[in-house]
């Protein structure tokens, strides 16, 4: 059976919604206050767009204390955003800040919680030259070589499927995705190597971070 396509897609259409998602895309709940916020539109407009968001299944709502809290359904949200993404033109560039938080957000960020942008696509690259992951015309695969060192790396996860293997819309290249991509950008949080940047869903290497890629995976960075 089809399903509705056009619904959806018409939901994703309207710009102020399309904001509102790309916003949440990192896997975080944020309030229709601070979505108000980003979308830069009243307090009732935002209430209404994400009302049709949540009814449209592509968000979910929870209410704790005053405030409602809105987050991505799934990740499959986060990953269609990103593949709308990947063949959409890129958006006009206004002003020298708007120019470098696009370049902030090519260099590293979060994708519904997993690594993304050309620090993603590298860590991967160096992953997989380890032999830690095996690529697969669809998915990666972890390795027992790649099961050791998740070990030795402070990873403890039971996933043996396959991994999701995204490509990345800045990049047009892949990197790994789902529960163990999560689990890896978490331990390297930990470990103070990445750290939230001031721009939301963008990520930046610590100095010990810088040190440390190039170190155990060969990965020179550039920003």
């Amino acid at each position: 059976m089809y399903k509705n396509i056009a619904s959806t897609a018409a939901l994703i259409g309207d710009q102020t919604r399309t904001t509102i998602l790309v916003s949440l895309a990192d896997g975080k709940a944020l309030t229709a206050g601070e979505l108000s916020r980003i979308t830069k539109v009243s307090p009732q407009t935002a209430s209404s767009h994400l009302t049709k968001l949540v009814d449209g299944g592509l968000l979910t709502v929870q209410t704790q204390g005053r405030h409602r809290y809105y987050r991505l359904s799934s990740s499959s949200v986060a990953e269609i955003i990103e593949a709308i993404a990947k063949i959409s033109p890129p958006s006009p560039i206004r002003s020298l800040r708007e120019s470098e938080q696009a370049k902030k957000l090519r260099f590293a960020r979060t994708c519904y919680k997993h690594l993304a942008g050309e620090l993603g696509v590298a860590f991967t690259t160096a992953l997989v030259q380890k032999g830690y992951f095996q690529e697969g015309e669809e998915s990666y695969q972890l390795t027992p070589s790649g099961s050791q060192w998740l070990n030795e790396f402070g990873v403890k996860t039971n996933h043996t499927e396959p991994i999701p293997r995204h490509i990345d819309w800045t990049e047009r290249r892949h990197h790994i995705g789902g529960p163990i991509a999560v689990c890896i950008t978490r331990r390297l949080t930990e470990l103070e190597w990445i750290a939230e940047g001031e721009i939301r869903r963008s990520i930046v290497v610590t100095n010990l971070g810088r040190s440390m890629f190039e170190q155990e995976f060969q990965i020179k960075l550039w920003s």
